[in-house]
């Protein structure tokens, strides 16, 4: 058995969903999926190689695969997000297995709520939230008498008693912390609260839960969610996420299913993106290449457009050596995935020793992964997992 872990090294958007489908379908369906950090707000598209895509928001990206997925206790569950994933899986004659540990906390309508009515008052100020509610779902889980996870959902009579007082303390003093004036009506309504009740109830349906021990005798792939810009402990607050982007929470749990090793992917494209507010070096007014498409991260209301800029081969540097001391005593190596080549002229500019260099695009894998300290992994040169090369076969 070994584990293996795909990290975003720059913002998110990366080709996470991509690098996973590729090795849940190396690994096969002895395999699992484990989601170690986030919650519904990661976007990780893949397309099978039959043609079907899917944007994989809250289940792992290892199921057109056939791999199953488990939700750890780092994960934060939207019943919500997660029927709609399921029915737009199913379209697709999908049906994934999903396990779910009994910790995971649970996101709410009111934390949903609460997230999208506070980043539209903050105007230019936005922190670029997705409007799931995953921070305020972190948030309410710090408050023992407020906090709700999957097990909770297995008591109905709790379950009810527990949203009743969300509604009626929590929500009217966290919209007042936030400064907010007023919310929807229909967060007060009964209909609502109602509705939620019956969708956790056919979440449970659908999921199996269970605890870590699902973890132990088969391989596994850790999927990361954002990447390692937005850590809540590294990246540059406000503009971040509530959880931990990198290994740590992958460390854990690779001792936890009785594994001494983890080998890391840390990906990223040829270029550099961010979706939502936030600082980004060697930003450019428009894409890098006229052959740069994204279908998955268009505008919109709470991110707005996908920003564009030179790969910062010093940052990454720093950044990735910081993660892998989180490693501890467990024997961890890394490799290099770059993504999105196919995207890019023959003649790849980025920056190295703060200043701007160009390197052939054949080149570039072998150049970046010595510049970063790490083994020359694998280049993309397409969406699907067939456009992935190994860099023997890259060079």
């Amino acid at each position: 058995m070994r584990a293996l872990a795909v990290i975003g090294a720059g913002y998110g958007d990366e080709g996470k969903g991509a690098a996973t489908d590729r090795l849940a379908a190396t690994l096969g369906p002895r395999a699992l999926v484990v989601r170690h950090n986030g919650g519904a707000q990661a976007g990780h598209t893949v397309i099978a190689p039959d043609g079907r895509r899917h944007v994989f928001g809250h289940i792992g990206s290892g199921s057109f695969a056939g791999v199953p997925s488990y939700l750890s206790e780092y994960f934060v569950a939207s019943p919500i997000l997660c029927l709609r994933e399921l029915r737009a899986l199913a379209v697709l004659g999908v049906q994934p297995k999903l396990h779910v540990d009994a910790g995971c906390a649970v996101t709410t309508p009111y934390d949903m709520l609460l997230n999208q009515a506070v980043e539209a008052a903050r105007g230019a100020g936005r922190h670029g939230s997705c409007g799931v509610g995953f921070g305020e779902t972190i948030e309410r889980h710090g408050h023992a008498g407020f906090a709700l996870t999957v097990a909770d959902l297995r008591k109905p009579v709790r379950l009810r008693e527990r949203l009743e007082a969300i509604r009626r303390d929590w929500l009217p003093a966290r919209a007042a912390a936030l400064g907010l004036d007023r919310l929807p009506a229909v967060a007060y309504d009964e209909a609502l609260l109602a509705r939620f009740v019956d969708d956790c109830a056919r979440f449970l349906a659908a999921v199996e839960v269970c605890d870590a021990g699902v973890l132990r005798g088969r391989p596994l792939i850790f999927e990361g969610a954002q990447g390692l810009g937005l850590d809540m402990d590294r990246g540059a607050f406000p503009h971040v996420t509530r959880s931990h982007t990198g290994i740590r929470n992958a460390v854990t749990l690779t001792r936890t299913a009785g594994l001494d090793a983890l080998q890391v992917q840390y990906a990223t494209r040829a270029y550099a993106t961010r979706h939502g507010a936030g600082p980004l070096a060697h930003e450019l007014p428009a894409a890098p290449a006229a052959a740069v498409r994204d279908a998955t991260n268009r505008p919109n209301d709470w991110q707005g457009r996908l920003r564009f800029g030179w790969l910062d081969l010093d940052r990454l540097a720093t950044d990735i050596r910081t993660d892998l001391a989180d490693a501890g005593a467990l024997a961890v190596t890394a490799e290099l995935i770059v993504t999105c080549f196919d995207q890019m002229d023959e003649v790849i500019p980025h920056v190295a020793d703060g200043g701007l260099m160009q390197v052939p695009r054949e080149r570039c894998l072998g150049w970046y992964a010595q510049r970063l300290g790490l083994k020359a992994g694998y280049g993309a040169y397409g969406p699907g997992r067939d456009a992935v090369r190994e860099w023997a076969r890259a060079a």
